[in-house]
């Protein structure tokens, strides 16, 4: 992984081979958590999720660009709302927290 800077534009991201180091936030009502666990099971690459109980349910997890097609596809096939998926930057989530 590497730290990316532009200079033209001064946008910094984190990257990699799969390219850019992404936040994910999925939110589901609380019933729905464990159905979403699943599905998350079943992707193709780890994903350690932080869990925010609440209402709605929110659990986030970083990923690489390059796995956000088949995370967004298993979701949509689980009969999850592309709507409830936010994706942001890396470094923008962390200057968040």
């Amino acid at each position: 992984m590497g730290f990316r800077s532009d200079p033209a534009s001064e946008l910094h991201s984190l990257s990699g081979s799969e390219g850019e180091l992404v936040s994910v936030r999925v939110s589901v009502q609380p019933q729905l958590l464990e159905d979403l666990l699943e599905s998350l099971a079943a992707v193709s690459f780890p994903i350690n999720p932080q869990i925010f109980h609440g209402r709605p349910t929110v659990v986030e997890f970083p990923a690489y660009e390059l796995r956000l097609q088949e995370l967004r596809l298993l979701l949509r096939q689980s009969g999850f709302d592309s709507a409830s998926i936010q994706i942001h930057s890396m470094l923008d989530a962390i200057s968040l927290a």
